[in-house]
């Protein structure tokens, strides 16, 4: 019976049971499942072929247009300006987003009135008829909330946004809806709708000019992301539309009244809008296709400046809402991360008026229940039965049909049938069934290579005696470690070592090692062969025949192709740096090698090898005096090099030390250089990635600077992406690179912005305790004032590296020679540059001729920039100087640059 009772718990639909039961608990427990199921929703909102309605236009509260007007919030007779403009102008609805909940009137407007009041009640100043004008129009001028209101009324197609709290009242309200707002709603009886118990309306005299006033009270989902929105919330009895709603109503020449619930819809004129019943309908979110937003958004202040005519707007619904940072809130929607709330209004009321919404009917519920049902069945009766191979082509077609109806129903006809749950069930029941087999098996097989020890043995044996040593060694391992095993290793052991692979030696020395240490010499050998097999990999199978030697203890210095070893100068992330000489010509070279075999392994080995020497070539093309030469590039037994030039001096990290500071003017110079050598190398398609003070070499005695490690940097960055680390050198890194796009040349500006912050500093401008909260701080903190750390520094040098390190791609330097014009202006009011001497020097400090300066300058202007700006525009936008790009301060300087999105070049990743 026990025997019975026990193959029960092992069988496969025993275990397949538990994890259908696991999964379905799982999901009823958390929200992951239900989230993975978000998730696909969005990508299958995304992947829609939907188009947005034309009618509706966006006029955004911009960064642009707070820099011009002013700070946040306007005088209200600025918005009154533009709503005149496009009544003029024949928009058929206005809809402002901003809350005018709160009277703005200037404090001087009391004192006027009290004064109107006082002269009117004085007989003899009541012939004063220029002083009453006067006074009447400094009434007008101050008070603009009757402004905004007589604008409101002349235009009559105006909407304004209330807000409500989503709550159950438990009583009367305190404020019940005003008469105007009352005008905008509909009988809630009978219909079941969010429930809200507060509400803030627009000022009495605003509102009652206003052509009608909608909620915009957005609806989240559990994960925060806004999917769906409440068309109609119940307030007090009263069903409150949303702003969308009532924007595609009035263009439609529609009310409130013409406004109907209907069991799972609501209905407006001849549009049917399915919710799911509480009058919650999901819009349909636009992509963005070629790069262009779904809504193009216009500037508050281009259209109020008649940079964008109002014409533009006539006939069509015109959406007013904030954008500018600080000023409005970011919500998360399927398609975007970080969208303001009134593009996602105009989503949702394109989606209102073109009918696109997505619809979960009834018929959906139990096609998922029949769903899972399947997905049970199969993993309980069929999946068992099936073998290996057959189940992985079963499971996968049953997945890949699953997850691909899903989206296709959601991208094609807007219907969403949940089935990531059954995939779910589906992936998860495959991999513990298949695992279960799997350990049954590999049990067996243990218990099979036990009783067959003795065989893999002998089989070893006989093989290493036919030379075969590494199917040798694969049989020895299959054996369980004994004396006498031992004895028959050591002997493989002093086979590999005759056949000069140390390597291979050091592998079974290790084997042995994890059985006995104190086997023999063991101890001894293990350390001999972990020495001496990276030599050997350098020396063995080249075309001179140059090998390592044992003789009476003495090594022969190894080569590498056709440059000899001389020595280690230091070792790296990804492999070693070595003193190499070409004996043909005498030429010292810096040899750095990447152990690609190590790295990478099959179909990658061989991707990475053709992606090595390609960046070794593209690298090998730049020639410029400031970036370091490469000469020669190949690979011997997987070990990839490049010999490049070797450089004297030292890189500018101890340069970094607050008490080893360079003088300005010759970081300045040096920054200067590394400028002009991006430069060079961004007009050849060539981005460095990982500009940083260790890949800046200088030599103090020739006051020569160098750039390093152009050249393999796609290669590292494969195998670092593959272990999971991150590409770059993070507090050097920029926005754009830290959070994973795309990035060009701007990039490596934004890291030698940096690089020039702690070289005046003696540190860096951001710092974390945490890889999380210094990517943080990038992508969010503003830079600080460089000033803030080195008082002495001017204001120029400041506002330099403030618009070097400008987190928004498109303000920061374009075009290194900018950079680099910019920061040789600076240095020439300084005087000469002091260069000071090196360790290798005499320890004096030389001093740079003022006219090399001025040479430096002309070189930087007249060396041409890389046209990475679109064809078409303008190369050369003058920065606001809010921004602190702005360099009219600096005497000669051309306060504009391009920060115009540049046309990505081909981009060629550094080595690290």
């Amino acid at each position: 019976m026990s025997k019975r009772k026990g193959s029960v718990w092992r069988a496969d639909w025993f275990v397949g049971v538990c994890v259908v039961l696991g999964v379905l608990v799982l999901h009823a427990g958390t929200d992951l499942i239900e989230g993975i199921e978000r998730r696909y929703y969005d990508f299958g909102m995304e992947s829609a072929a939907r188009q947005p309605s034309d009618r509706i236009a966006v006029i955004a509260i911009d960064d642009q247009s707070v820099a011009n007007i002013g700070r946040w919030p306007w005088s209200r007779d600025v918005h009154a300006q533009l709503i005149d403009k496009l009544a003029a102008a024949g928009a058929k609805t206005i809809v402002h987003t901003a809350f005018f909940f709160e009277p703005q009137q200037d404090r001087g407007l009391g004192y006027i009135r009290q004064l109107k009041e006082l002269l009117g009640n004085d007989p003899a100043s009541a012939g004063n008829s220029a002083a009453n004008r006067l006074i009447q129009q400094a009434e007008q001028a101050l008070d603009t909330d009757t402004r905004l209101a007589a604008s409101l009324g002349k235009a009559g197609n105006v909407l304004l946004a209330s807000d409500l709290h989503l709550g159950i009242p438990l009583g009367r309200p305190d404020r019940p809806l005003p008469p105007f707002a009352l005008a905008s709603t509909i009988e809630a009886a009978g219909a079941s709708l969010l429930t809200a118990d507060a509400t803030q309306q627009p000022l009495d005299m605003l509102g009652g000019k206003a052509a009608g006033t909608g909620h915009l009270r957005q609806v989240q989902d559990a994960d925060g992301t806004v999917r769906r929105d409440a068309l109609l919330i119940d307030y007090h009895g009263r069903a409150v539309p949303s702003l969308p709603l009532l924007a595609a109503a009035h263009s439609l020449n529609l009310g409130a009244k013409d406004i109907r619930t209907n069991g799972d819809t609501v209905e407006l004129g001849r549009l049917r809008i399915i919710t799911d019943g509480a009058a919650l309908m999901r819009p349909h979110f636009y992509a963005n296709r070629g790069g262009q937003p779904a809504f193009r958004v216009d500037s508050f202040y281009d259209v109020l400046a008649d940079k964008i005519p109002a014409s533009k707007y006539a006939g069509k619904i015109v959406l007013i809402g904030a954008t500018a940072a600080g000023v409005g809130t970011q919500l998360s929607t399927p398609v975007s991360a970080a969208t303001m709330p009134v593009e996602t209004m105009a989503h949702i009321t394109s989606s209102i008026l073109s009918e696109h919404f997505v619809t979960l009917p009834g018929w959906a519920h139990a096609v998922s229940l029949g769903a899972v049902l399947l997905v049970a069945l199969y993993l309980v009766a069929a999946l068992p039965r099936l073998s290996a191979g057959v189940a992985a082509a079963a499971t996968v077609a049953l997945l890949v049909a699953l997850l691909a109806a899903e989206v296709l129903l959601l991208s094609g006809s807007a219907v969403w049938l949940k089935l990531v749950l059954p995939a779910t069930l589906l992936l998860i029941g495959h991999l513990l069934l298949t695992t279960k087999r799997f350990l049954v098996t590999e049990a067996g097989k243990l218990k099979s290579d036990e009783e067959g020890a003795e065989t893999n043995r002998m089989l070893g044996l006989a093989l290493q005696g036919q030379g075969q040593l590494d199917m040798a060694f694969d049989k020895f391992r299959r054996v369980p470690l004994a004396p006498p095993v031992m004895d028959n290793l050591y002997s493989l052991a002093l086979d590999f070592e005759r056949k000069r692979q140390f390597n291979k030696a050091q592998a079974v020395y290790e084997h042995m090692a994890s059985y006995d240490r104190k086997y023999k010499d063991l101890e001894i050998k293990l350390v001999r062969a972990r020495n001496l097999s990276e030599s050997v990999l350098l020396g063995a199978g080249t075309s001179t025949g140059a090998t390592v030697l044992l003789a009476d203890g003495q090594v022969e210095k190894p080569m590498l192709g056709r440059y000899r070893i001389e020595k280690e100068l230091g070792k790296g992330a990804m492999g070693v740096v070595y003193l190499g000489k070409d004996p043909k010509i005498g030429r010292m070279v810096a040899i750095k090698t990447l152990a690609l075999s190590q790295e990478f392994e099959g179909a990658e080995l061989d991707d990475a090898r053709q992606r090595f020497f390609r960046e070794a070539e593209t690298a090998g093309r730049l020639q410029h005096p400031n970036i370091v030469t490469i000469f020669d590039a190949g690979e011997e037994h997987d070990l990839a090099y490049i010999a490049m030039e070797f450089l004297r001096g030292r890189d500018l990290v101890a340069s970094c030390q607050p008490n080893a500071l360079l003088p300005v003017q010759q970081v300045l110079s040096i920054v200067a250089r590394v400028a002009q050598a991006l430069s060079y190398a961004h007009s050849q398609g060539v981005v460095h990635r990982d500009i940083k003070p260790a890949n800046i070499m200088y030599d103090p005695a020739s006051d020569a600077v160098k750039v390093t490690d152009f050249g393999i940097a796609r290669v590292t960055d494969a195998s670092r992406t593959k272990t999971g680390m991150v590409l770059g050198t993070p507090s050097f890194m920029s926005p754009e690179q830290m959070a994973g796009k795309k990035i060009d040349g701007r990039s490596d500006l934004y890291s030698l912005g940096v690089t020039l912050f702690q070289l005046l500093t003696g540190q860096l401008p951001f710092r974390g305790e945490s890889m999380a909260e210094l990517m943080y701080k990038i992508a969010n903190e503003p830079t600080p004032d460089i000033r803030s750390v080195r008082p002495g520094l001017s204001e120029a040098l400041a506002n330099i590296v403030a618009l070097a390190m400008e987190k928004r791609p498109e303000v920061r330097y374009a075009d290194g020679q900018q950079l680099a014009a910019d920061l040789l202006k600076v240095a020439a009011t300084l005087g000469p540059v002091p260069v000071t001497a090196g360790p290798a020097d005499d320890g004096a400090t030389h001093v740079l001729p003022a006219t090399a300066v001025a040479d430096a300058i002309a070189q930087a202007q007249a060396a041409p920039r890389p046209a990475w700006h679109a064809p078409g525009e303008d190369p050369t936008v003058r920065l606001n100087p809010q921004d602190r790009g702005g360099l009219a301060h600096v005497p000669g300087a051309d306060p504009r640059h391009n920060p115009a999105h540049p046309a990505s070049p081909p981009a060629s990743k550094s080595q690290q």
